[in-house]
């Protein structure tokens, strides 16, 4: 796959860019970013993807966890895709709301009209953003992890435990646990998917989780939570991902924080846990 440069500056001894291709999935120019750590100079190394949740581009995580430190001395290459597809002929929330259409993507397939022609990210992020980075970077492919916060949170889960044979690792910092129960996710899944709960329980974390055929392929599941996070009782909802993991069998450590909110800040305390907990398990 040909991807366009946008911009790359030297950054802990590696490499931090910004990247634009066009995507047949997503019918859009997609952007996407990726730091390369200075031990990719000799040879692949792992790859930890991120998705970021709502609101969000390319961009938040890259210029806000304070992660290139960590992954430059664990010799992780990080790469975070943006999280919708954009574009004057992609349809947005008709209200203009942030919690769903740009920037609200929810990384799943959509099948109702008109977000089935461009909102595609769960194939986006399982396919031609693989492309994209291991046509172009020395990752290796068979050591890749994958991590995320709320809404990315949700898409790192569902995807990961999805994809044992693609990913390796899985960590989430505040993610939304049950779309099926979180007002985020009913509308989200409502207006992409229809009315039929039925096939919303794939991009459901806990639904996910609780129906895994070998709970052996995966290691443990590290997640993140702040306890003063104002969206933690409504949107959230840890418990039920505790409970799935706990009747299937999938190891699971979910910290829980006192004083810890759902921002960046949060996420930039421990953002060096997550990718330590990565890197172990790929071997870095």
């Amino acid at each position: 796959m040909t991807i366009e440069t946008v911009s790359e500056t030297r950054c802990f001894g590696g490499t931090m860019g910004f990247y634009r291709h066009t995507s047949d999935v997503n019918q859009c120019d997609m952007q996407f970013a990726v730091f390369v750590p200075p031990q990719a100079s000799n040879g692949s190394v792992p790859v930890v993807t991120y998705l970021s949740g709502l609101t969000c581009t390319e961009e938040n995580f890259m210029a806000k966890a304070g992660a290139q430190r960590y992954a430059a001395e664990l010799g992780l290459i990080l790469v975070a895709p943006d999280t919708s597809p954009r574009g004057d002929d992609v349809p947005d929330d008709p209200d203009g709301a942030y919690d769903f259409g740009l920037g609200a993507g929810m990384y799943v397939n959509a099948t109702r009209e008109p977000w089935s022609q461009h909102y595609n990210m769960y194939d986006y992020v399982t396919g031609e953003l693989q492309s994209a980075v291991f046509d172009n970077f020395p990752g290796d492919r068979e050591r890749q992890g994958l991590t995320g916060h709320s809404m990315g949170g949700h898409g790192a889960l569902t995807i990961g435990l999805r994809n044992p044979d693609i990913y390796t690792s899985l960590s989430a910092f505040a993610p939304i646990c049950s779309t099926l129960q979180s007002p985020w996710g009913q509308k989200s899944l409502g207006n992409y998917l229809g009315d039929d709960t039925a096939t919303w329980h794939d991009y459901d974390a806990s639904e996910v989780a609780r129906h895994v055929s070998d709970p052996s392929s995966y290691g443990k599941i590290l997640v993140d939570q702040g306890l003063d996070d104002a969206f933690l009782e409504e949107q959230l909802q840890p418990e039920r991902l505790e409970a799935a993991c706990a009747e299937s069998g999938v190891a699971l450590e979910l910290r829980r924080h006192e004083g810890y909110d759902h921002g960046y800040y949060f996420i930039a305390t421990f953002i060096g846990d997550h990718l330590r907990h990565h890197a172990a398990l790929l071997d870095a």
